[in-house]
């Protein structure tokens, strides 16, 4: 595996574990916690964990694009990552 396939991959899981995070931040598990079982795990294993906890009582907190872009990005980042890896690198030397 390649330095770019990693950093990808550790980019997107970031950003996705960012997410999570901010997902977490209206339930009672809040923000630290979601993103330290998405960090731990995945992703997609801190998204359920989030989702199984109650949400918080009280007014709906709007994030504004800030979610919408920071999902945009680590979604991106992990197409990028998956087309480095299925092809080994080879993407890298078309560019």
């Amino acid at each position: 595996m390649g330095i770019p396939v990693v950093l990808f991959g550790v980019l997107s899981g970031s950003l996705l574990a960012v997410l999570v995070g901010i997902i977490g931040s209206h339930r009672r598990i809040g923000f630290g916690w979601a993103f330290l079982v998405s960090l731990l795990f995945t992703p997609l294993v801190g998204l359920i964990v989030t989702l199984l906890f109650d949400p918080l009582p009280g007014g709906e907190q709007r994030w504004g694009c800030i979610g919408t872009a920071i999902a945009f990005l680590g979604i991106l980042c992990l197409i990028v990552f998956l087309l480095l890896l299925l092809s080994g690198g080879a993407f890298l030397a078309l560019l």
